[in-house]
């Protein structure tokens, strides 16, 4: 469940990221939406891998 959570979380911040870069914003806004979506998946990926 948290998995995906945090995989429509990174969809907002790529959005976000997104919407920052089209509005000339200073490049690390957007970068850091970037790798802010980059940790949110990996997380995600990291919940899924079965414990033992």
């Amino acid at each position: 469940m948290w998995s995906v959570i945090l995989m429509g979380l990174a969809g907002l911040l790529v959005g976000g990221g997104l919407s920052f870069r089209q509005q000339k914003q200073p490049a690390w806004i957007s970068v850091s939406f970037y790798v802010l979506a980059g940790m949110a998946l990996l997380a995600a990926y990291l919940l899924t891998i079965p414990g033992n």
